[in-house]
């Protein structure tokens, strides 16, 4: 597993495994984070396509609408409309047009446990628009060649598997009024739709969004101090922390409320020597 970490030691800055790591996408859950790297270089279009969507905010308010525990999470198709309103709704993610099927595509990367891929129709090759799954198993049969199949895998979770894990734990409703971390049957495409609970009513509080990040974190020297900017999410409280350890214990630099736009902030020099950043974002 490849970790990035921002790293200054001795005002000198690091990129750690740059090179290698695909562009990484940070996935906000209820049951806590998970960073995604994207194979950019081996399915250009299929990344390119993902991050149209998360740049053009069509993905905000997204939720999770399918949870097989024993096979994929899928989202991607469906958001709730005028959030925190008395008028919100679930509806229909606007979609581009389909993209080229890139399974084979530089690196073949099968649908084992901890990857993200494209959804599509089924007997339709060339069909992927804005839904996707993180595969849950080693589901390889998604991988036959065939146009029911061809399932392109384009990333996978360098960090919060536990997070994956925890979508492990859902059940499906028993018909309790109690029971939380369910699976309730609404019917199509709602067969298998999650649910924080306590019961089977879908409300805001009960369903599981996920949101999708890209924070575009850097660091770097200027006018005698380090300089660290990121894309903000807007409404919501960003945090810098930072740590002079690894394994981390991070401390708070500044915490400010997101615009949408880029932001900076500064860390003297004399004091940034050794520390690692990071950017979190309260949800």
């Amino acid at each position: 597993m490849r970790r990035i970490y921002i790293i200054v030691v001795s005002c000198c800055l690091l990129l750690i495994a740059k090179a290698e790591a695909g562009i990484l996408v940070q996935f906000r859950t209820t049951f806590g984070d998970m960073e995604v790297e994207l194979f950019d270089k081996d399915k250009p279009v299929t990344v390119n396509n993902f991050l149209n969507y998360v740049q053009s905010g069509k993905y905000r308010d997204g939720i999770i609408h399918r949870l097989n525990p024993s096979f994929v999470i899928q989202a991607g198709g469906y958001y709730v409309a005028e959030r925190g309103t008395t008028n919100a709704n679930i509806t229909f993610i606007p979609t581009f047009p389909p993209i080229t099927n890139e399974y084979g595509s530089g690196t073949v990367y099968s649908n084992s446990y901890g990857t993200i891929a494209m959804a599509k129709l089924g007997g339709d090759t060339n069909s992927a628009t804005s839904q996707w799954f993180f595969n849950l198993a080693d589901n390889y049969f998604l991988d036959a060649h065939d146009s029911n199949s061809y399932f392109t895998v384009f990333g996978r979770v360098i960090r919060g598997t536990n997070t994956l894990n925890a979508f492990r734990r859902f059940n499906y409703w028993l018909g309790g009024l109690t029971e939380t971390n369910i699976i309730v049957n609404y019917g199509a495409p709602f067969g298998e739709m999650p649910l924080l609970g306590p019961g089977p009513d879908v409300s805001e509080s009960s369903i599981v969004y996920i949101d999708i990040t890209l924070l575009n974190v850097q660091v770097r020297p200027t006018n005698n101090v380090w300089e660290i900017s990121w894309n903000s999410v807007v409404g919501k409280t960003n945090r810098v922390e930072f740590t002079t350890n690894m394994p981390p214990v991070w401390n708070l630099l500044v915490k400010t409320n997101g615009t949408g736009a880029p932001m900076k902030v500064n860390d003297p020099a004399n004091a940034a020597r050794g520390r690692f950043y990071r950017v979190t974002v309260d949800y």
